[in-house]
């Protein structure tokens, strides 16, 4: 492909994607058709926007790969009630005045595990709701205190945006998991700081609301805290063989997660004497999964496109012309990445794709790059054309009106976390 695609033909195309989502098309769509439509708008023939779109969607194979092992880990850990169990011990164990911080944690600790931030917040909100009520806070505090929870456990997560990051930049899941923890330990206090300056704020949960929901969570047959806590740190002991054994000079210990989530999901279903649900816990995890591979497969359409025009080389000139340091371009484009499709694991993939090479050109190593992109993409990926924004606010009976109260305070947490980022890995 030597044509190369004008930089305003990119963003049409990822405009028009942002406004088909936000028409309730499927996203994996309207990516794909906003890549096309980018394409043509930028002087390409058909034959060369089909060569751009299978490029682009080739470059996150990879990816989709180790997303499609890593859904039996997950589905060990949704479906076993494993997740559940882990949130119910680190609330309880909490004293009210640490009610808030006790929820930020549990929702930072179930997404470190391996569960979608979405399906965190939905295991956590019953308890939640049932903490509000007893001390009189407002939705919008515990929902922050879930959301920025939600958001600090992500960047050290095997999830799909982990995933994504470490394969952008050529580095192992483990080394962006850990790269991630001080930003996201900052993530956390901003969390707690800011859900308790507004807990008596805005509309107060009541007690009829904490029954009705913690009557809807189904808390029969949970596996006991030791086993729960199985899957999770095998997966973490198995991953960091690999650095531990370079540290030594030992070589041939450095696993895949592609090999390392699935065996140890196996693994913690046989502690938790649940074999007997393997085809169902495996195929409820490669059902959760799904989805989001398809996104990918549409964030690599557009991705593709983004590559293939200049956008990046207009975006670095103009950083340049107002003097902004280099090393900013990639936090920056984790935040515009992931807000334009409101999606963590999409906009990683479009930033490493897209703005990848840019970024190591200035100089910045893979590793710091890998992590000041995926810090970056939790800035502003809860917006309204995102599914996290509706299903959050599902699952605390939050009305629209509300749940956009929320978008600033969740912003800040976001922001607090690739700033830390970016000092430690790009300053510093």
């Amino acid at each position: 492909m030597e044509m190369v695609i004008p930089w305003y033909s990119a963003i049409i195309g990822l405009a028009l994607a942002i406004v088909l989502i936000l028409m309730k098309l499927n996203p994996t769509y309207a990516l794909i058709f906003g890549a096309v439509v980018g394409c043509l708008v930028g002087g390409a023939d058909l034959v060369l926007t089909l060569d751009v779109l299978i490029s682009g969607t080739q470059s996150v194979m990879g990816t989709v790969i180790r997303i499609l092992s890593a859904g039996v880990f997950a589905g060990v850990m949704m479906e076993s009630g494993a997740a559940e169990t882990i949130a119910n011990f680190i609330v309880r164990k909490m004293p009210g005045t640490f009610s808030l911080f006790a929820l930020a944690l549990a929702t930072m600790v179930i997404t470190g595990v391996g569960v979608f931030i979405p399906v965190a917040v939905l295991i956590v909100a019953p308890i939640a709701l049932s903490v509000a009520a007893e001390n009189g806070y407002s939705k919008i505090a515990i929902l922050i205190a879930l959301s920025g929870g939600g958001k600090a456990g992500n960047i050290i997560s095997p999830n799909p945006n982990t995933i994504a990051a470490a394969e952008g930049f050529g580095i192992s899941t483990i080394q962006a998991m850990v790269g991630g923890v001080i930003p996201a330990l900052a993530g956390l206090l901003v969390t707690v700081l800011v859900a308790n300056a507004i807990k008596s704020k805005y509309s107060i949960v009541t007690t009829s609301e904490k029954e009705t929901k913690v009557d809807e969570s189904n808390q029969a047959n949970l596996p006991s805290v030791g086993k729960a806590f199985i899957a999770p740190i095998l997966a973490v002991v198995l991953l960091l063989l690999g650095p531990i054994g370079q540290a030594f000079g030992v070589s041939g210990l450095d696993f895949d997660s592609f090999y390392v989530l699935p065996i140890a999901g196996l693994i913690g279903l046989l502690i938790m004497g649940k074999t007997g649900k393997i085809l169902e816990f495996t195929k409820c995890g490669l059902d959760r999964m799904t989805p989001t591979i398809l996104i990918i497969v549409g964030a690599g359409a557009i991705g593709g496109l983004i590559t293939a025009s200049d956008l990046s080389t207009q975006i670095v000139t103009i950083m340049d012309s107002l003097n902004v340091p280099s090393v900013l371009l990639a936090p920056i484009s984790g935040i515009l990445m992931a807000g334009a499709t409101a999606s963590t694991s999409t906009g990683v993939i479009l930033a490493t794709g897209s703005f990848g090479p840019a970024i190591l050109q200035t100089g910045i190593a893979p590793f710091n790059a890998a992590i000041m992109v995926h810090t970056g993409a939790v800035v502003i990926d809860h917006l309204p054309h995102g599914t996290y924004f509706h299903v959050s606010a599902d699952a605390v009976d939050m009305s629209f009106a509300d749940r956009m109260k929320c978008i600033g305070y969740e912003s800040i947490i976001g922001l607090s976390i690739a700033t830390v980022a970016t000092i430690i890995y790009g300053i510093l």
